[in-house]
């Protein structure tokens, strides 16, 4: 019987305003407007993949000395003191109240799937929620300066996380076992099915997640920040196509639309589980 229930979360502008961004702006990028806007979109309008173009031209930002050497712990240090949207760092301990008072024997999980950089994320005050984080990486070289990516997640590269997940392939016994996700699992060696993963998200590299989420009867959950206006139109395009469950403001405090509805989302999960188990009290 699966008991076990998945919240999984992108990161930039869904738990936080954008790491990137932020990086960038305390290393001395005073115009973010034109390196997304120009430098990397000159890059996806020559076909390039929007994440390997951020990533590159960050690696060309630290060769050519226009920000200082962007190294693994100029990375961490940022990750560290980044800051996190309201109500962030409560959300999870009263998540998992709620699906335990649902059903004692549900067990509620945390993961992240980020085309974020992971040297940041993982660093983050947040980062011991969850179970596994998986997110886009830098190489370094010699001189301790990023110089290629190393991994690159992107669009439907987000659904293969979702797959680590369901088959429990997770956490440092999973690293450098990139073909295992392919292997076919009887129905019974399952972990965490689909249909038990909440996903929240809030950008067009979360859509295939969104998609796969919804349509195996999971839930899923487009959030957008109120201070960036010119992402509302898109984000509303995820209910309009109808690829989410809900679209609500990022705010996890305790009253919040977005922190109830999470709640209720758990909730009904958990219950379903007593009810198939047979160890429904309601």
């Amino acid at each position: 019987m699966h008991e076990t229930i998945a919240v999984v979360f992108d990161f930039d502008d869904t738990l936080a305003p954008d790491s990137t961004s932020g990086y960038l702006s305390q290393a001395g990028i005073t115009d973010l407007s034109s390196f997304w806007k120009k430098d990397v979109a000159s890059l996806t309008e020559d076909d390039w993949d929007p994440v390997p173009a951020y990533l590159y031209k960050m690696i060309e930002l630290s060769l050519t000395g226009r920000v200082p050497k962007i190294t693994k712990d100029s990375l961490i240090e940022w990750g560290k003191r980044l800051p996190l949207h309201e109500g962030v760092p409560g959300v999870f301990a009263r998540l998992k109240n709620v699906a335990k008072d649902a059903n004692p024997r549900a067990n509620l999980e945390f993961y992240l799937i980020s085309s974020g950089i992971g040297d940041i994320v993982r660093n983050t005050p947040i980062a011991n929620e969850f179970i596994d984080i998986w997110a886009s990486e830098f190489a370094y070289g010699a001189d301790g300066g990023i110089c290629f990516p190393k991994k690159i997640v992107s669009f439907t590269d987000k659904t293969r996380y979702l797959f680590h997940i369901q088959k429990g392939l997770v956490g440092p016994q999973a690293r450098g076992k990139p073909f295992d996700v392919n292997k076919k699992l009887k129905p019974e060696q399952i972990r965490i099915p689909i249909n038990h993963m909440i996903f929240v998200g809030d950008g067009y590299t979360d859509i295939p997640c969104f998609s796969l989420v919804k349509k195996d009867g999971g839930v899923s959950i487009a959030v957008f920040d109120k201070t960036l206006g010119e992402k509302w139109g898109s984000a509303y395009q995820f209910v309009h196509d109808g690829r989410v469950s809900n679209l609500l403001s990022a705010n996890y405090s305790e009253q919040s639309d977005l922190s109830i509805f999470l709640s209720m989302a758990v909730k009904n999960l958990a219950t379903d589980i007593a009810i198939s188990s047979g160890t429904y009290q309601g």
